[in-house]
């Protein structure tokens, strides 16, 4: 018997910000002298070391919140088992949700009566078309 394979997910999301001229010679710099191995990783090694500066902060933030840590994963199968015990689901994620692709649409509006994601959401666009206005 052949066993499927859920689809691989990224483990980073891509952003696009503006530097200043000095700002990104400085770090052009760095790298030329062979602290960093590129731009994205000073980039990635200062967003880290501003993070872990707010740790205690961030923890507390995140308990207070009631937020999953991480990936949190919904399939058809989770979400008819809610369905089936009358249970409408607060998805409340920092890090990344996904709603795989074998969920349809009606059974996402059925089952999920909100959706609040700090990073990134990963769901048809008929999933988040369907679930719009619980998206915050």
């Amino acid at each position: 018997m052949e066993r499927m394979q859920k689809p691989r997910v990224p483990d980073s999301e891509k952003i696009t910000l503006n530097l200043g001229h000095v700002d990104l010679g400085q770090i052009d710099l760095l790298v030329a002298d062979g602290f960093y191995a590129n731009r994205s990783d000073f980039i990635r090694t200062a967003i880290r070391n501003q993070i872990g500066r707010h740790d205690d902060v961030l923890r507390r933030s995140v308990e207070r919140h009631e937020l999953d840590l991480g990936l949190r994963r919904y399939d058809r199968q989770a979400l008819e088992a809610a369905r089936d015990a009358g249970q409408r689901l607060r998805i409340q994620v920092l890090g990344l949700a996904v709603i795989d692709d074998d969920v349809p649409a009606d059974l996402a509006a059925e089952t999920i009566a909100s959706i609040r994601v700090l990073g990134a959401l990963q769901a048809s666009p008929a999933v988040k078309a369907a679930l719009a206005g619980r998206i915050s």
